[in-house]
């Protein structure tokens, strides 16, 4: 098993991308990267999993190639360290926790683009959606988060 945490600030002026789906809003998250939080928690449980480290060891924000770059090659990239370390991704269970906007009208397009980056079948991928009840900076509005468990079973 592997867990996976990610957090970015909310800014004004960027896309909303959760699950490598653009969610319309009228802010974004903050971030080198394209700051999708779901992809980069889902990325750190595989690399977990595995015992390779975390995103930051493979993607450096300090690195100007990754400025700008969409999330999914990071996920990728831990998803073929995990086939090369000798397992099988099994399932995934994710979190969003985000006071605003409502998510629920985009949790099949998001569980549809994770299964389609992870080769998994859509019933192996869960995404639900959490508010922080106006609690802590989350529930202020102020940043966004995604948590993830990922399951993986060595390959026979």
């Amino acid at each position: 098993m592997g867990q996976g945490w990610d957090v970015h600030r909310i800014a004004p002026g960027r896309a909303l991308i959760l699950g490598g789906v653009t969610i319309p809003s009228d802010f974004g998250l903050d971030g080198h990267s394209d700051a999708d939080i779901l992809f980069h928690a889902i990325t750190d449980a595989l690399l977990g999993a595995v015992a390779l480290g975390d995103i930051g060891m493979h993607f450096p924000d300090s690195d100007p190639q990754w400025k700008g770059a969409a999330s999914a090659r990071f996920l990728e990239h831990a998803v073929r360290l995990v086939d090369q370390a000798g397992f099988r991704l099994v399932n995934v269970d994710s979190t969003v926790i985000l006071e605003r906007p409502k998510l629920k009208d985009y949790r099949l397009a998001i569980r549809e683009s994770l299964a389609k980056t992870l080769g998994l079948p859509l019933d192996r991928v869960s995404v639900k959606f959490k508010t922080a009840e106006r609690v802590g900076p989350v529930g202020e509005g102020l940043s966004a988060e995604a948590q993830a468990i990922v399951t993986v079973a060595s390959r026979p």
